[in-house]
């Protein structure tokens, strides 16, 4: 249960000097009372997304809650970032982990911190919490980690199943769009124009190494906590949702880490779950005072004693774009793997999934157009517009398609979808993708899982392997994890195709490929109904802290279509995010964010599918204006990959700034 609230104190910049001269700025939280006398544990959240702006409003629903309850909250801008000196080279860079290890001892070293530290964080956040860990740090006594992962290669934002995702393009966009912004003068004082002109000259475009290492190098190995599970061992809670694309990691973490875990899944997308959607949200910032009372202040809060996973089972829905809530239920497992989930195998047969093991001794072809994938959504979920996965049947048509019988009994799934298929190409270089879908009694479809391979990966993400058209291999795909219950009058829809655009960038040439029905299964985690599910507690209603009071100059506002040209025969994807433009009524600054993105495809042409991204971010305060704005595209040839940029920003109405950037990187069995 929370705590009686204390009142706190907000430091807005307090500076971290690092041995080697560089100054981190951090925002702390902490009760008025702290001190030598009376100290307090402290929580780290350590990102480059700009304490300043772009993660304020969320900063004020968390921190302040946790110091309320006798925390000291550390919110710091990374190297390079927000108003923090030094330029950000990379994402997980073992000089990010260096200076993490030198802000916790700084942390311990202050009067009002007892020495005893956890770190916080999603995303990026969640990343480096676990890496820090993986350092073993002596002041780091837990972790927090949220829709993060431990596989920077097959399970993040870059590939998937050996594919390139689009959004490895449109993430480094958003990188490229955020590494040049401008420190709050008002904070740093007059060098806030030299740290601006050397982020605008550093750049970072770190999409070019991305797009560089197609394979599982040692590129992607760095800062991947798979490679070796038990150098993490202090006490780490993994939390995710459906909705969000890195949920993947919370099971293979909880069956693999040797050390205190515990597992949360809920509806939600990428967000935190005490202000999440699809809801029901949670008390998770009391959930989170649970877990640091357990392992910072040693009190016993009985949250070790409660199952080590709790997953909300979704209920039948119908398919939306957008969802505010989702009906389910949650449950409970006493670990992972679970012996109360066993595979259930089906055969695919023309048209159909059947009990009947290789009942087909069918042959089935399928070359996808490019657009098959429109109704996929965005890779990453954040759960604010129509971000989410259509009606699957639109996509059923540029698909090989098998459904099970109409289920007469609900079926409750948990876990891995896998799919084992004997497939050959008619081309050296292939993708198969797999949807798993509820089709509902009016023949609707929700997706409920999907998951890809590069059939040159097969074998191995890092010796790839041409393939021989016109041959047979068996293939393992294994799709997302899922919680889901089937409903009654329901059919289970597997989908089989060859392309998934804008979701990832396709194959160089269009390709057929024929699966053999008799050799290939499709298992679904089927869940049995645990007493542990009728034991649990439910977790308190949502709390946050006040919401960031501001002034608005132009609301946010967003749009997204699919535009077909009847002419030339394109589609495009266009989506408008305009953040709008606010001012902190605290701090007087102002910042604002526009942003564009861009995705067309011909039906029968993978060579025409592009990529564009286009931004302008807006700052400054009385007397002050200071724009960034550029653009980024994507395309491809037979043989490369083409990046270009463009970057420019403005002090007042002086163009400061202007460059253009180009790359050509070769295809690798992409």
């Amino acid at each position: 249960m929370p705590h009686d609230p204390v009142p706190i104190r907000v430091d807005e910049h307090v500076q971290i000097l690092l041995f080697d001269g560089i100054v981190l700025s951090c925002q702390i939280w902490r009760p008025e009372k702290s001190s030598s006398a009376d100290p307090v544990p402290a929580i780290l959240e350590y990102l480059p997304y700009r304490k300043r702006d772009y993660t304020a409003p969320r900063d004020a629903s968390n921190h302040p809650y946790f110091a309320s309850q006798g925390y000291a909250c550390v919110r710091v801008d990374m190297r390079g970032s927000g108003d923090s000196e030094g330029l950000l080279r990379g994402e997980y860079l073992k000089q990010e982990q260096d200076d993490a290890l030198e802000i916790l001892r700084w942390i311990a070293a202050q009067d009002w911190c007892t020495g005893s530290i956890g770190m916080i964080g999603i995303s990026w956040g969640g990343f480096n919490g676990l890496q820090v860990a993986a350092r073993r740090p002596p002041e780091l006594k837990a972790v927090i980690s949220m829709c993060s992962t431990d596989e920077r290669y097959g399970d993040d934002i870059h590939y998937q199943g050996g594919c390139l995702l689009v959004d490895n393009f449109l993430w480094g966009a958003t990188m490229f769009s955020m590494n040049p912004l401008p420190p709050d003068p008002a904070l740093v004082g007059d060098k806030w124009r030299e740290m601006w002109l050397s982020r605008l000259e550093a750049g970072g475009l770190f999409m070019v190494d991305w797009h560089e290492h197609q394979r599982r190098d040692d590129f992607w190995k760095h800062a991947s906590i798979c490679e070796d599970y038990s150098s993490i061992q202090c006490p780490v809670y993994l939390v995710g949702g459906w909705m969000d694309p890195y949920s993947n990691t919370i099971f293979r973490m909880l069956q693999n880490l040797t050390c205190p875990k515990k597992g949360l899944v809920g509806p939600w997308a990428h967000k935190y779950p005490n202000f999440a959607k699809p809801g029901p949200q949670i008390g998770f910032l009391q959930e989170s005072v649970r877990w640091w009372d357990t392992w910072l202040k040693g009190v016993d809060t009985g949250i070790m004693d409660e199952p080590p996973l709790r997953c909300y089972l979704q209920d039948t829905a119908p398919p939306q774009t957008h969802y505010d809530f989702r009906p389910g239920h949650w449950v409970a497992e006493s670990s992972w793997p679970s012996q109360g989930v066993t595979p259930r195998p089906m055969g695919l047969a023309p048209g159909r999934l059947t009990d009947d093991i290789s009942s087909s001794d069918e042959h089935l072809s399928i070359c996808s157009p490019q657009t098959v994938g429109l109704a996929s959504g965005r890779w990453c979920v954040f759960g604010m517009d129509a971000d989410e996965p259509g009606d699957q049947r639109q996509e059923a048509g540029g698909s090989l398609v098998f459904d099970s019988k109409a289920l007469t009994e609900p079926l409750d799934l948990l876990g891995p979808v896998v799919l084992h298929v004997r497939v050959a190409s008619d081309k050296l270089n292939a993708v198969l993708v797999a949807v798993l879908s509820e089709v509902l009694p009016d023949g609707s479809a929700t997706r409920i899982s999907w998951g890809l391979l590069n059939l040159t990966h097969r074998n191995s993400h890092l010796d790839i392997e041409p393939l021989e058209p016109g041959k047979f291999y068996d293939v393992t795909v294994r799709l997302n994890e899922l919680g889901q219950r089937i409903g009654v009058g329901s059919r289970i829809r597997l989908a089989l195709s060859t392309t998934y655009w804008p979701m990832i960038w396709p194959s160089p040439e269009p390709t057929t490929l024929t699966v053999d029905c008799a050799r290939s299964t499709l298992d679904l985690p089927t869940r049995r109904e645990s007493p542990l599910d009728a034991e649990l507690k439910p977790f308190l209603p949502p709390v946050n802290g006040e919401p960031l009071k501001t002034r608005v100059f132009r609301p946010a506002t967003s749009s997204n279509k699919i535009i077909q040209d009847l002419n030339s025969g394109e589609v495009t994807v266009h989506l408008e995010e305009d953040a709008g433009l606010w001012e902190s009524e605290t701090s007087g600054w102002r910042y604002g964010s526009d942003q564009t993105i861009i995705c067309t495809v011909h039906p029968n042409d993978p060579l025409t599918a592009r990529a564009e991204q286009i931004f302008k971010k807006e700052f400054g305060r009385e007397g002050l204006d200071l724009v960034v704005s550029g653009w980024a595209k994507m395309s491809a040839t037979k043989t490369d990959f083409k990046l270009s940029a463009h970057l420019e920003a403005w002090e007042q109405k002086d163009k400061i700034f202007d460059r253009d950037y180009d790359f050509s990187i070769p295809r690798d069995g992409v």
